[in-house]
């Protein structure tokens, strides 16, 4: 009976971004007040080229930070590189930093499109 469970569900995986490192760190900026942690994005979803990047609290609110982008252009099979900065006066609030896939509105499209979200722990 397992077997034939994991037969059904094996073509319904479905294969999402990936955001590294799990647990940044962040280190003293080049500039005076800010903090920095690098960061590395694969997107491993055929159907989705954009990804917009925040950062939040503990409890799901947003916290002010910088990048290069906030939105990235991703292709599939394509990994993009960015730095993250928030304030110094920040750090104690800022706990994830995430990136979430961002669907374009197309009339041909099926309804049934996941979006992903998916979120590092920033290293306390």
């Amino acid at each position: 009976m397992r077997i034939l469970w994991l037969a059904l569900a094996i073509p319904c995986l479905s294969f999402g971004h990936e955001l590294t490192p799990t647990y940044p760190e962040m280190r003293p900026a080049y500039l005076d007040g800010l903090l920095v942690t690098s960061m590395s994005m694969f997107n491993a979803r055929q159907d989705v080229d954009y990804y917009e990047v925040g950062v939040f609290s503990e409890d799901w609110k947003r916290v002010p930070f910088a990048s290069s982008n906030k939105l990235f252009h991703v292709e599939h099979g394509e990994r993009v590189n960015f730095d993250i900065y928030i304030r110094v006066v920040d750090r104690d609030r800022a706990f994830y930093i995430c990136t979430t896939s961002k669907l374009l509105a197309e009339p041909e499209r099926s309804n049934a499109v996941i979006s992903s979200k998916v979120c590092s722990r920033i290293a306390k």
